[in-house]
């Protein structure tokens, strides 16, 4: 699993790659700080790469979306695949992000 996080004008962008699995989060929330750092921004979570995402893959999303909401900005999820659209529809998810 790899993070890599640019910004982009008024945008930060994390592209996330592999599985997204409960070893892996431990260091994906380290390397998704930056992004509550800059929840002032837009963030953009770009999934083109993420294979799968579980419940600890979730609650980091989840975090990165509640530190925008606070600073009043916005999450975007962009180019899910249909197994983690699946997942994010069974969990709500789906109504908590914007989906592009």
């Amino acid at each position: 699993m790899t993070t890599q996080i640019q910004e982009n004008g008024n945008q930060i962008i994390a592209k996330f790659s592999g599985r997204l699995d409960t070893a892996a989060a431990v260091q994906t929330a380290e390397d998704v700080k930056l992004l509550q750092e800059a929840a002032n921004k837009v963030i953009v979570l770009d999934c083109s790469e993420l294979e799968y995402i579980s419940s600890s893959g979730l609650r980091i999303f989840l975090g990165i979306r509640k530190e925008a909401a606070n600073h009043g900005s916005k999450v975007i999820v962009r180019n899910i695949n249909a197994d983690i659209r699946q997942v994010f529809m069974m969990t709500g998810f789906i109504s908590l992000f914007e989906i592009q």
